[in-house]
């Protein structure tokens, strides 16, 4: 079948709207008919860091919608089921051999295969099973496709990463989409406090509606220092959702320190946005303080933990009405990537078909 889809088709260069050609899915595939994506951060990045030879590719990987077409060997899924896209394995660690969902899927454009595991910029989602979670119809509203990375990535490093538990002091840098899903799984486990760090203010706003208790702007002050006087002894953990050299760095000194001996653990730094390939860190961090450093890459089981996400959501204690401050046609998809880029999207923005 046809799809209109939102292409790469060179590095830098803007989205194509074009209709790629879908097959039938293989055994361990199924087609899903989208009625939203999210756009994340990490697309942002994707325009220059995907090179040349994997292009033509789809991008975006959070989406929602009811699947049309499933392949022989799917059991978890039925046409006209509803299912959350995500780029996560659903049973977090499959049972069988995953190759087939990192390898291309089938996708072409113009007769060139589409490259990646999975695209939600397009209106027919072909991907693996593994990568395709049933949800209860009335739960798969179209905010409900931001699940599929910037609830599981933000509330999961806090949830499952760092295992954050009640009075322990936590602080965000970066109040953008999976930044304010880190803190609203820090105040749902009340977490205290939970301290905002971005260079906006109406960000910093907008972090207190998802529970930020304390907010830091580091255009404007030493965001260490800061820390360090709201906590006094420094946070227990700091999460860098904004991925720099600089906040890759900043987080490892906003942790406590610890000391010599056994089980006197410092703070945890985590990292959760996009990676840089170099940085550089003080090594008497973690030999004389023992802090530590970790990085958390989608640390949530999508087939456990999304139920308990959408759960949260109905109850409006993770209310993802709320987290989604924007909406964008496909063919706006350029324009939306701009205002991402800019730092005019507050929460999390969608496409919606």
């Amino acid at each position: 079948m046809k799809s209109k889809s939102a292409i790469m088709t060179a590095p830098g260069a803007p989205l194509l709207i074009d209709e790629i050609d879908v097959p039938d899915p293989g055994p361990n595939q199924v087609i899903v008919k989208q009625t939203a994506s999210g756009i994340c951060a990490s697309q942002i990045h994707e325009l220059t860091k995907i090179p040349a030879e994997s292009c033509p590719c789809v991008l975006g990987h959070e989406g929602v919608g009811v699947v049309t077409h499933v392949g022989s060997d799917v059991t978890h899924l039925k046409e006209g089921d509803w299912a959350i896209t995500t780029w996560v394995p659903r049973d977090g660690f499959p049972g069988r051999d995953f190759i087939d969902g990192l390898a291309p899927i089938g996708t072409t454009f113009r007769g060139e295969e589409v490259g990646g595991p999975i695209g939600t910029f397009t209106e027919h989602c072909l991907a693996s099973d593994q990568l395709a979670v049933k949800v209860a119809p009335e739960r798969a509203t179209p905010e409900s496709s931001i699940v599929g990375c910037a609830v599981l990535t933000g509330a999961g490093a806090v949830l499952h990463t760092a295992k954050v538990r009640t009075e322990e002091s936590v602080v965000v840098v970066g109040a953008g989409g999976i930044g304010l899903c880190a803190l609203k799984m820090a105040s749902l486990v009340q977490a205290y406090p939970v301290i905002a760090v971005d260079l906006l203010d109406e960000k910093l706003e907008f972090a207190k509606q998802w529970g930020a208790t304390h907010t830091v702007n580091a255009a404007k002050v030493d965001a260490i220092k800061a820390v360090w006087e709201i906590t006094g002894k420094g946070a227990d953990y700091a999460f860098d959702a904004v991925g720099t050299v600089a906040t890759h760095e900043q987080i490892i000194e906003m942790v406590r320190g610890g000391g010599p001996g056994a089980d006197n653990l410092g703070g945890m730094a985590v990292m959760i946005g996009w990676p840089q390939t170099e940085f550089t860190l003080n090594g008497e961090h973690f030999v004389f303080h023992q802090r530590q450093y970790r990085g958390s890459h989608g640390s949530s089981i999508p087939d456990e933990d999304f139920p308990m996400y959408l759960r949260l959501d109905s109850e409006a204690r993770f209310p993802l009405d709320k987290l989604v401050t924007r909406s964008y046609a496909l063919e706006q998809i350029n324009d939306a990537l701009d205002d991402l880029g800019e730092g005019r999207i507050l929460g999390r923005s969608i496409i919606r078909f």
